[in-house]
């Protein structure tokens, strides 16, 4: 049974960082591409980033308000954790981050519960 499990989410000032973690399980994720999307109140979920796990190729949103920059992916292959270092962080990420998981793209094969990161100014 796949299990996508997020921790890391919280409270922070504008401006501070923090890091989501995404512990997989169930299955070989080697040839997958793991991601995060995120879904704010009000809002559609949408992708933030994502990594293919054997290459670690990375892929980012490229929206107005561009993660790319300020939030980075990574995996640890020892550890099967996939991370999202997230920096300069303001208002408008305050969401629920999804840790997702596919064979092809995007990776919306299988979902974890979700963690609240919520931003105050």
């Amino acid at each position: 049974q796949v299990q996508l499990v997020e921790s890391g989410g919280g409270l922070v000032q504008a401006g501070g960082s923090l890091r989501l973690s995404c512990a997989a399980s169930g299955r070989t994720f080697s040839s997958y591409f793991m991601g995060w999307f995120r879904q704010a109140p009000g809002k559609e979920r949408e992708f933030v980033a994502a990594i293919r796990w054997s290459s670690g190729i990375t892929y980012y949103a490229d929206y107005a308000d561009s993660v790319k920059g300020r939030f980075t992916i990574s995996r640890d292959n020892a550890k099967n954790t996939v991370y999202l270092q997230m920096n300069r962080l303001n208002s408008e990420d305050t969401a629920v981050y999804y840790c997702a998981a596919g064979g092809s793209w995007p990776p919306t094969e299988y979902w974890g519960q979700g963690t609240q990161v919520t931003v105050s100014s």
